[in-house]
């Protein structure tokens, strides 16, 4: 495999995003992705986005809110596969109708690059039903939770019972984090508390489940707040869940991250291992470049990068569906 030339992947990646202002590529951005061959052992590395979302943001209109300008989006920044939720997960009462839209938007209109995540709601009745029908019927690799906005707290013994369940059937689980800054909320939007050392014990309690807190590092590597440390400590070092880039801030912060770089700095309480740590944009509600610039600034090895972009990403489907 050829090494990663960071020069050359921004110049052939980032600044082509800049086109998208101009008329001329509007007809890309439209119309629908086609294929993409398998890439050459030669071909420049791509990337696995773990979170992206379809449809619409329940409070306003993003760009790329359309599945077919999204996609196109993504691969003029070398995405090659994504794993998309979906928005309307947050707020609609017939969870059935959302994944079986989303596995047919995916299908219709991802260009053979969407792995659908759809979701369930542990604190309605016959979820159980939810679930089967997102692997058996929709054939999903895993399901996406929204704690925030479905009212099922950790504690909930049918959480337990779900985490259980989803990884006896060797389902990867997503569970999101907070989905905006909570200084931007509509004001009517009531979301509930994350007891991050509720998730603790339930991680804990099901540790063949291969779990990926989505949009969470926040939450996990600055103090602050009413989460404790040992909450934070418990699912760093006695848990085997997944986190990702979406939101960790400032320059060069993976490399921190992962100690390869500065110190975190006082606000921080811990660090990650490499292969527990995702790509993922949180596209369209965040723009695409930022994950990959956060991804490219920080000081990593070429072996470090390709974890990142793409292998432990491999790694955790492969697994969960060898469960």
């Amino acid at each position: 495999m050829k090494s990663i030339d960071r020069r050359s992947f921004l110049k052939g990646s980032l600044l082509t995003a800049a086109a998208a202002a101009f008329p001329a590529s509007l007809a890309v951005a439209a119309a629908p992705a086609a294929p993409q061959p398998a890439p050459s052992p030669s071909a420049e590395p791509e990337i696995i986005d773990t979170n992206v979302n379809l449809f619409h943001w329940p409070y306003r209109r993003l760009k790329y809110d359309d599945t077919r300008a999204l996609v196109a989006k993504l691969r003029r920044h070398r995405i090659a596969q994504a794993w998309a939720g979906s928005f309307e997960a947050l707020l609609h009462k017939n969870v059935s109708g959302v994944n079986a839209r989303l596995a047919e938007e995916c299908r219709a209109n991802g260009g053979g690059m969407l792995l659908p995540f759809g979701t369930v709601n542990p604190a309605w009745p016959d979820w159980e039903e939810d679930l089967r029908r997102c692997q058996d019927v929709h054939r999903m690799p895993g399901i996406r939770l929204y704690p925030g906005y479905q009212h099922c707290g950790f504690e909930n013994p049918e959480f337990a019972r779900l985490l259980q369940m989803a990884g006896d059937r060797g389902m990867i689980v997503q569970i999101a984090g907070e989905m905006e800054e909570p200084r931007v909320h509509h004001p009517n939007l009531a979301l509930r508390d994350m007891d991050l050392t509720a998730l603790a014990a339930a991680l804990k309690a099901a540790p063949h489940t291969k779990v990926h807190l989505v949009h969470f590092a926040p939450l996990i590597f600055i103090s602050g707040g009413q989460v404790s440390q040992k909450a934070r400590e418990t699912i760093r070092n006695e848990t085997g869940a997944f986190f990702d880039i979406s939101r960790l801030e400032g320059n060069g912060i993976l490399g921190r991250v992962l100690g390869v770089d500065e110190p975190l700095g006082p606000a921080a309480v811990g660090r990650l291992p490499l292969e527990r740590i995702l790509f993922a944009s949180h596209a369209p509600y965040f723009p695409v470049e930022a994950s990959v610039m956060r991804l490219f600034e920080s000081p990593l090895s070429q072996p470090q990068m390709l974890a990142v972009m793409q292998g432990n990403a491999r790694r955790l489907l492969a697994s969960a569906r060898r469960a």
